[in-house]
């Protein structure tokens, strides 16, 4: 947009708006409520000008910030209690360039965020970020750190936790950031995760309250301290609030993970895990559900699964885990070439299935199931109903020349894996797609979609992998596929045009989750299916 002299704009509001509309309540009344914040709309700030010019507003307009750096939009919310929100800022960037800037919250950069082209002024899309909150009026500050400014922002939705209802389950432990090891594990005297974890029972359930949990050390579930098939054990965020796990204090080290699960038949639900040391979540038992969990910002692959010990035997390799409606993000180790977003690889057994799961802005690859000689085959993965994008580049726009940058990169070192991609997306990763990356096996590649890959959206120069009704696009020139295998007119692959199908998957990206975890895909502000 235009250049504009810097000067904040305290936004009106118009007749009849309220710049805290309450727009969707989950649950029950003593649950999480979304809350929508006008950009234009008292008390929000604009540095630059509330405009109408492009059409699919909400409200009574949009910030279009000035073009420099600092120029920002600001929000102030209102959160019933200390610990975290979920913004899904609305915004339009009608430039090829990502609009990068920081989030600021009360005066502290907490994170960053990148504000991509969304093919034209009004292909509004939303960017969903995790932030901290205190209890009452809190400022959140978009700050643009380049002088192309912000994205023209439209408004906030704000998800914060509310309600103190305590869940009806007998014998549960609580955990909160202030909690003590001797604690007694009620909600009103907390104890510690460690803790709670060595107490629980079998099909018990532990709760954490919402905050940040600093954490200097890995938090590990032992070998042998397992659920049933009947009554998994449980950790969970309490009710709908936020908790989040914090490893910044560990350095760079594969001995510093954030959350290792090596028991069994155990259920984590609803945390965000951070800057550890090495991976976020590390599963190395059997029969576990990891279902709305978050890892980010990790110094290798976000969540991976893998054996607990050199030692452990193939039998007893990680088997038969679900990862469930989990989002791993901006993962990232200092050499660039190892942190995926997920990874079933190298010594993982049979049944492991990811589903619902986005994997984006990782520095090396968005699924990775690779295998090596020295330990063999690992067990067939299932990725669906899936989506990767941006591997290869940071959510702040930084990339490193060291990681393969792919979707969905399928093998390694030629060993035959029979694994199964099906309704799943590839978009904009550095490389490829979907790639075999030497397996020689025969997958099940079925409906899946690949927009604009940097180089094949799907390259399989080898094996006996089946393809049935997958889907190929570009919105511009590119490179041909590669495949080599079963393959019948239900694929529309790309070979220098687009076919038929293509026209729905048009537009800028976007993403969200349905109440009952599902994942849901948009092109151009439209759901889609693969």
């Amino acid at each position: 947009m235009k250049l504009r002299a810097a000067r904040p704009v305290i936004a009106l509001s118009s007749a009849g708006l309220l710049a805290g509309a309450l727009v969707a309540v989950s649950g029950t009344s003593a649950q999480a409520a979304t809350v929508r914040y006008e950009a234009e709309s008292s008390p929000a700030v604009c540095t630059g000008a509330v405009e109408t010019e492009w059409s699919g507003y909400s409200g009574s307009g949009f910030c279009n910030a000035t073009n420099a750096v600092g120029a920002y939009a600001q929000f102030t919310v209102t959160a019933p209690a200390s610990g975290t929100a979920t913004l899904g800022v609305r915004f339009a960037n009608g430039t090829t360039t990502a609009r990068p800037a920081s989030v600021v919250v009360n005066g502290t950069t907490v994170t960053t965020a990148s504000f991509e082209g969304t093919g034209a002024w009004t292909g509004w899309t939303t960017k969903t970020l995790t932030v901290p909150v205190n209890a009452g009026s809190n400022t959140i500050r978009l700050n643009p750190t380049t002088a192309n400014g912000l994205a023209n922002i439209d408004y906030a939705d704000v998800e914060t936790s509310g309600g103190t209802t305590t869940p009806p389950a007998s014998g549960a432990l609580y955990v909160a950031p202030g909690g003590t090891d001797g604690a007694a594990g009620t909600i009103d005297a907390p104890t510690t995760l460690t803790s709670a974890i060595g107490r629980v029972t079998a099909g018990g359930t532990i709760y954490l309250r919402g905050g940040t949990y600093s954490q200097s050390s890995t938090i590990t579930v032992p070998a042998g301290n397992n659920g049933t098939s009947a009554a998994r054990t449980t950790i969970s965020a309490y009710q709908s609030e936020k908790p989040v796990l914090n490893f910044s204090a560990q350095s760079e080290s594969s001995t510093n993970r954030g959350l290792q699960l090596f028991g069994n038949y155990w259920r984590v639900h609803g945390i965000t895990v951070e800057h550890a040391g090495d991976n976020g979540i590390y599963i190395g038992g059997s029969h576990n559900v990891v279902e709305r969990t978050v890892t980010r910002f990790n110094r290798d692959t976000g969540l991976q699964l893998g054996r607990t010990a050199s030692s452990t035997p193939a039998a007893d390799w990680p088997a038969d885990n679900l990862i469930l409606s989990a989002e791993s993000h901006d993962n990232a180790d200092s050499d660039g070439e190892d942190a995926d977003g997920f990874a079933a690889k190298l010594t993982t057994g049979t049944g492991n299935v990811f589903r619902y799961a986005v994997s984006h802005n990782n520095i090396d690859d968005g699924w990775d199931l690779y295998t090596k000689s020295d330990t063999g085959a690992i067990g067939p993965v299932t990725v669906e109903d899936s989506l990767s994008y941006n591997n290869g580049t940071l959510s702040d726009g930084s990339q490193a020349g060291n990681g393969d940058r792919n979707g969905y990169k399928l093998g390694g070192e030629d060993i035959a894996v029979n694994h199964i991609v099906r309704r799943s997306f590839a978009v904009k990763n550095g490389k490829h797609g979907f790639t075999w990356n030497s397996n020689p096996g025969t997958m099940a590649v079925s409906n899946n979609v690949a927009v604009d890959n940097g180089e094949h959206n799907f390259s399989f120069d080898g094996g006996s992998s089946v393809f049935r009704g997958n889907t190929s696009c570009r919105t511009g020139s590119g490179t041909n596929d590669r495949i080599i295998g079963d393959s019948d007119s239900s694929n529309q692959f790309w070979s220098g045009t687009n076919g038929s199908r293509c026209s729905a998957y048009t537009g800028a990206l976007g993403w969200s989750y349905a109440s009952d975890g599902k994942l849901v895909v948009t092109f151009g502000g439209s759901a889609v299916t693969p």
